[in-house]
């Protein structure tokens, strides 16, 4: 178990941080600090905590960032044990800090914000930092005495931050995009579900918020499961662009202080520890500064987001009323909707589904400016860029468990009230066109408005078909197109006076 530090923490106006409880002094090219003497972080660490009080989120809030971290440092360590340019049993100690990182232990020490200066030097010197310190104490040495183990000459052995930093974030972007895709499969076999609990319901389509043609519930339903379908589909495509990483590039590029050998056996033992098919780029110049692939997955995330949005649109303008709305569908009572009326049920839960969205398609904003704004070998603000991603992905899971559990599986169709609508809808008389002609079937459509009668009645009365005829043609399995035409039913001519 990890042991957890007992501090406050506390603003200072000289620009460092007053701790209660003991400390302990390190010392960096800038000068020294102190440092809670129980942390596993060190001065890099502690520099970043005063320079960003910006969000008061740490990047542990991103459980995923933290073991993508652990194992692309575990990777390196293992690369560098191979080419043998780091000690065995160091590498080896590295390798046992890291498993434990990724089972979960000292998550909470890593301590700086998600939004911070230097292209993620202080979220890669945090990673050293807790490495080091955790190797030092199960060497029996204090914290901080990096003459015996290091956090830059052994944890960052043949890297830096240029290229274990985005080589990180696109590792957690996988293993947090692969439980998206979990999740999504699920909301779309829970649609599909009721695609089929509902493929008898015949409902009255609609176009532009006006009544259209029949069509079932079921065929409605069968939509939004195949409409997200194709985005799972587009969103685990990513996958394999987020795997081509600039490990081995250090700088900018040119690898200058790893060895040659260095970069294929960091990819080869990366692609063993996370099982994600990880490849060096062809060109690590242009993989250092490029943040296409951000780019491509958080508009992908955008497109889901903003589709999945308009599915919750329909359901709740389905579900509407209930006695003054379309009241086509029940969705789950989930909570009082009003302070001061009673009996109000809203649908909350589409509702917070939609703002997910909002949310994600603005961080895909975000995310666009903060690629467009880098310059020349680097892009400065990958933070930001990975911080819109994985809230977005992590938000966007929820929202998908959530509308599952609680909205969708309990959907329940106005059976009675959608047979009425349907009865009486005059959107029935478009499968008499082809019959009919148009300017005919206008005709008798104005005059369902008018005289509430139905369109079969009004078409027998007419003298234009006989009720048996007229009848098949409107079947319900017709007009939804569940059940295909297989044989034509020949046209009957008007007579002379009424062409």
């Amino acid at each position: 178990m990890t042991d957890t530090p007992q501090y406050k923490l506390d603003p200072a106006p000289q620009g460092e941080h007053h701790y209660t409880g003991p400390t302990r002094l390190e010392r960096d090219s800038l000068g020294e600090l102190p440092v809670p003497a129980d942390a596993y972080w060190g001065i890099h660490t502690e520099r970043a905590l005063i320079n960003f009080p910006i969000t008061g989120r740490s990047i542990s809030v991103y459980s995923d960032l933290v073991n993508a971290l652990a194992v692309v440092k575990q990777a390196c360590a293992r690369a560098n044990r191979e080419i043998g340019v780091l000690d065995p049993e160091k590498a080896d100690l590295i390798d046992r800090v890291c498993r434990r990182i990724r089972g979960g232990e000292l998550h909470d020490q890593f301590k700086v914000g998600v939004i911070q200066g230097g292209a993620g030097t202080s979220t890669n010197m945090n990673t050293n930092e807790v490495i080091a310190n955790a190797c030092l104490v199960e060497l029996g040495f204090p914290k901080g005495s990096y003459e015996h183990f290091s956090p830059i000459d052994d944890v960052n052995r043949s890297q830096s931050t240029n290229d274990t930093y985005p080589t990180s974030i696109k590792v957690a972007m996988s293993f947090t995009l692969r439980r998206l895709l979990d999740e999504l499969t699920r909301l779309t076999d829970a649609f599909d579900a009721k695609a089929d609990e509902f493929r008898d319901v015949l409902k009255v389509g609609r176009t532009q918020l006006q009544d259209a043609v029949p069509m079932t519930l079921g065929q409605e339903f069968h939509g939004f499961a195949v409409t997200l379908r194709e985005d799972r589909d587009r969103l685990e495509e990513t996958i394999k662009w987020l795997s081509e990483v600039n490990l081995g590039a250090t700088a900018i590029g040119t690898g200058i202080t790893a060895d040659p050998r260095y970069a294929e056996a960091a990819c080869r033992h990366l692609a063993e520890l996370t099982g994600l098919p990880i490849m060096a780029a062809a060109d690590l110049i242009e993989a250092t500064s490029d943040t296409g692939v951000f780019m491509t997955l958080s508009g992908t995330l955008k497109r889901c987001a903003a589709k999945l949005s308009k599915i919750c649109n329909d359901l709740r303008l389905l579900s509407s009323g209930p006695q003054a709305g379309f009241g086509e569908i029940a969705l789950p009572a989930k909570q009082a909707g009003s302070s001061i009326m009673p009996g109000k049920v809203n649908p909350v839960i589409p509702e917070v589904v939609n703002q997910v969205a909002f949310a994600v398609i603005g961080s895909d904003a975000t995310v666009t400016a903060a690629s467009e704004a880098g310059q020349l070998q680097l892009n400065a603000f990958e933070p930001v860029i990975a911080h819109s991603i994985l809230q977005s992905l992590h938000w966007m899971t929820q929202a998908c468990l959530t509308l599952r559990v609680n909205c969708v599986v309990g959907i329940e169709a106005n059976r009675e009230r959608l047979d009425l609508m349907v009865g009486t809808s005059v959107g029935v008389v478009t499968a008499l066109t082809p019959y009919l002609g148009y300017a005919e079937s206008a005709k008798l459509a104005h005059e369902a408005l008018t005289s509430s009668k139905s369109i079969a009645d009004l078409v027998v009365e007419a003298g234009l078909m006989e009720r048996e005829r007229v009848e098949k043609l409107l079947q319900p399995a017709r007009l939804s197109g569940l059940q295909p035409v297989t044989q034509a039913i020949p046209v009957i001519p008007l007579p002379d006076a009424e062409r």
